[in-house]
């Protein structure tokens, strides 16, 4: 909350999110959080919020944050019962804005308006928990991954770099906002002073209509899942067209990179746009490795080297292994599987990832395949033996 307190002084008057035509400035966002902060109350605890794609997502997520609260987003569209489950593996003590009925001791709260009294920012350390977000479990049960503020500022800082982003950047908001792929779009962007931008039209599901409505909004960096930007590659492709003119930087992650889409990248019109694959999981918060991808590859795409804060080992069967600041606590209230997974080697604390990597000789990793049965779709890690739970009791 830091930076964004530093971006807000800096830059009161500067639009930090736009949805079609409504902006909220830098100082209206920052009084809303504090609205939203003073109506949960001090330290509240682990706070559901209904993770719908709206700007009131953003401030309920910096208004959590502001509270000495976590973060812990609900995807709307789930059933009932699977919110119900994540709500109450998670441990929420109060949920902010509408959604299901609660699981018995949750408060439920309403989200305030910007106008409203504002509240002060509760002073937190660097092990207080900053937000809840869950991962497939072989169990059938998600694992919910508990994420330290220490982590989720050491990043946001990294990403700041990796990205260049400057006060002049406008940043689409198009990842899911209950996934953690949204906090590279949101927290870079926001303690900075760039503006982030909803566009619905970049959801529809037409690349037309999303290229024209990045051009009016004047988007200049894009976060796309590697799958999506395969699909757009191929699109450009075939209808010779080109990204917008202002768009400088696209960001890719999530899965493979397609070699035959990345050369055909390069035919296109976009020698003044910087492309960077991205690696990382839940559980080291974001990203972790990075490649500027500045030439057809010959074979695999490399996932990249690691970021500054990033330590990284690899066993004798290519597991690579992530240590440093930004790893997580664990899972909530799962001690066995967080000891299967966060291990010491050499008195240094490490998160198994489970992808097996091999070394180019430039240093850079490339992903060589999973040690166990997990799968990615969409870009989000699914263990079958979750989707198998979860068919086992379904009563039809």
């Amino acid at each position: 909350m830091r930076a964004f307190a530093e971006a807000v002084a800096r830059h009161p008057g500067r639009p930090a999110l736009e949805h079609g035509d409504g902006v909220l400035t830098y100082a209206e966002l920052d009084a809303w959080v504090r609205a939203t902060a003073r109506r949960l109350g001090p330290r509240p605890g682990a706070v559901a919020v209904p993770a719908a794609r709206t700007p009131a997502t953003v401030a309920a997520l910096l208004g959590v944050l502001a509270a000495g609260g976590t973060y812990v987003p609900i995807d709307p569209s789930h059933p009932p019962a699977r919110q119900h489950e994540l709500i109450t593996a998670s441990g929420c003590t109060a949920a902010l804005g509408t959604g299901p009925a609660l699981p018995f001791g949750v408060r439920q709260v309403d989200l305030p308006n910007a106008t409203d009294e504002p509240g002060e920012i509760a002073a937190v350390a660097g092990d207080d928990p900053a937000y809840i977000l869950f991962t497939s479990g072989s169990t059938g049960a998600p694992k919910p991954v508990v994420t330290p503020r220490r982590a989720i500022g050491v990043v946001t800082g990294a990403l700041r770099e990796l990205f260049g982003i400057t006060p002049d950047d406008r940043v689409l908001q198009f990842a899911s906002l209950n996934w953690d792929t949204c906090l590279e779009e949101i927290l870079p962007a926001l303690t900075t002073g760039a503006a982030l931008v909803f566009c619905d039209d970049a959801h529809s599901g037409s690349f037309p209509r999303m290229l024209r409505a990045i051009k009016a909004a004047r988007v200049t960096v894009l976060d796309l899942p590697s799958a999506y930007w395969h699909e757009l590659v191929r699109h450009l492709m075939d209808e010779r067209a080109a990204l917008p003119p202002l768009v400088r930087l696209v960001v890719i992650g999530g899965e493979a990179v397609s070699a035959a889409r990345l050369s055909d990248w390069r035919t296109l019109r976009t020698n003044s746009i910087r492309l960077i694959n991205t690696y990382g999981c839940t559980e080291t918060t974001l990203i972790t490795h990075a490649a500027d991808l500045t030439a057809p590859s010959l074979g695999k795409v490399p996932i990249g080297r690691p970021l500054p804060h990033v330590r990284q080992h690899i066993g004798e069967d290519g597991e690579l292994l992530i240590g440093g600041p930004s790893l997580a606590l664990g899972y909530r209230g799962l001690p066995g599987a967080t000891a299967e997974r966060f291990v010491e080697r050499d008195a240094v604390r490490y998160f198994r990832t489970g992808d097996r990597v091999s070394t180019t000789p430039g240093g850079m990793l490339v992903h060589e395949g999973r040690l166990d049965h997990e799968l990615k779709i969409r870009g989000v890690r699914v263990d079958p033996g979750e989707v198998e739970g979860q068919m086992a009791a379904h009563p039809g």
